[in-house]
């Protein structure tokens, strides 16, 4: 399961995307497909507070979205382990930079 909202931040629309609970291989392909529809990555912000399980489908399109730009926010230590160890930039919840 999964929600797309558009964020209005000091003038520019940032798309915020969030996944909620396992994140395998049909959640994959259509958070894939969703990114592709909704143009510039760079913009993308995907929120994974509430995500309980990635699959090995779910790591690789996390680093395909970090590799075209997409930055994320993990509040729980299971996808802070999973953003670190694929090397992904990681916001914290309130939108400022964390590494």
């Amino acid at each position: 399961m999964f929600r797309i909202d558009v964020d209005e931040e000091d003038g520019k629309a940032r798309i915020r995307m969030k996944i909620a609970g396992r994140l395998g291989a049909e959640c994959a392909e259509e958070v894939r497909h969703q990114v592709l529809r909704c143009g510039d990555p760079h913009r993308l912000a995907v929120d994974l507070s509430e995500v309980t399980f990635i699959e090995n489908s779910g790591e690789e399109v996390l680093s395909w979205l970090g590799n075209i730009g997409a930055r994320f926010i993990s509040d729980g230590f299971y996808c802070l382990d999973i953003c670190q160890r694929l090397h992904l930039p990681i916001l914290k919840g309130n939108g400022s930079r964390r590494r």
